[in-house]
């Protein structure tokens, strides 16, 4: 087991996607909250412009995508303040841009083919380069850095704007902030997990979390673990099936999120049941006192 790491291309796969593992599940309760869960998968599609624009400029996919994502996601953002009733058909036509986009892109490219991108769509573990893995390692710092240091502000917003804005929080100004974070984790997953996705990881580890755990900390913490050992253990199991390495870590979070549910449920049942005979328990006493 432990020959995988004789191989440097997987000793860097491994360090991506432990950092993976925090980062996309650290937004994603954010974005669950918010009732945003798609929104990964869309910027997605727009992060997949930037990848086939560093092709065709020559710099690292991995920048190119971050600044076209961000500057994709703030749009989003835009679009739901001012969109209206055409918001919807606004978000559709971004997301379905951006992916004809790269497509277009990355044929323009000399270097670039659509075989480059499937990399990108769906996760590569041998293709994480050191610089990338610079790249990802700042930026994961980013997304941890806002996360977990503005948490209370970003709570607070995600569960109640009008809320937030009458006890004098930026409001917009979190939202956005919010909003090209989500896109950084998407070009920090993206090698690992894929374009594709990313935004089930997003989600998959909060909502299994969320099935066994009270309070934002816990259901952060947990969301994280399981990040991380998903992650983990799909990247080990691509190597040694040779499948594509976001596929594998999908699916072992949602199994985990079905293991999960499976075991919570009868928990749940006997709780409630509890809380009932207590307040049975607490009537009947008040109508004794009476």
């Amino acid at each position: 087991m432990l020959e995988i790491l004789d191989y440097a291309f997987m000793q860097r796969a491994l360090l991506a996607a432990v950092l993976v593992g925090i980062t996309a599940p650290a937004v994603g309760i954010y974005l669950v909250q918010r009732r945003q869960a798609i929104m990964g998968d869309g910027i997605g599609h727009v992060a997949l412009t930037g990848v086939a624009l560093g092709f065709l400029t020559g710099t690292n996919p991995v920048w190119t995508a971050v600044a076209v994502s961000a500057l994709g996601a703030i749009l989003m953002e835009l679009i739901r303040w001012y969109g209206k009733t055409r918001g919807d058909l606004a978000l559709a036509m971004l997301f379905y841009g951006g992916m004809a986009g790269g497509v277009l892109l990355i044929n323009l490219s000399p270097t670039g083919s659509n075989a480059n991108l499937t990399t990108y769509l769906f996760g590569s573990i041998t293709t994480v380069s050191p610089e990338d893995v610079v790249a990802i390692s700042l930026l994961a710092a980013f997304v941890v850095l806002i996360t977990l240091g503005l948490r209370r502000q970003l709570f607070a917003v995600c569960q109640d704007e009008e809320f937030a804005r009458v006890t004098g929080l930026p409001v917009r100004t979190l939202n956005l902030l919010l909003a090209v974070t989500a896109a950084v984790t998407v070009t920090v997953a993206m090698r690992v997990v894929g374009l594709l996705l990313v935004s089930a990881l997003m989600v998959v580890p909060v909502a299994a979390a969320q099935q066994a755990t009270r309070g934002f900390a816990m259901t952060l913490a947990l969301a994280i673990t399981i990040g991380v050992v998903v992650t983990l253990s799909g990247t080990v199991f691509s190597f040694y099936k040779n499948v594509p390495p976001g596929a594998s870590i999908v699916v072992l979070a949602i199994g985990v999120f079905a293991v999960i549910t499976a075991l919570a449920a009868p928990l749940a049942k006997r709780r409630a049941g509890r809380v009932a005979e207590a307040e049975e328990r607490c009537t009947l006493r008040d109508d004794v006192l009476v």
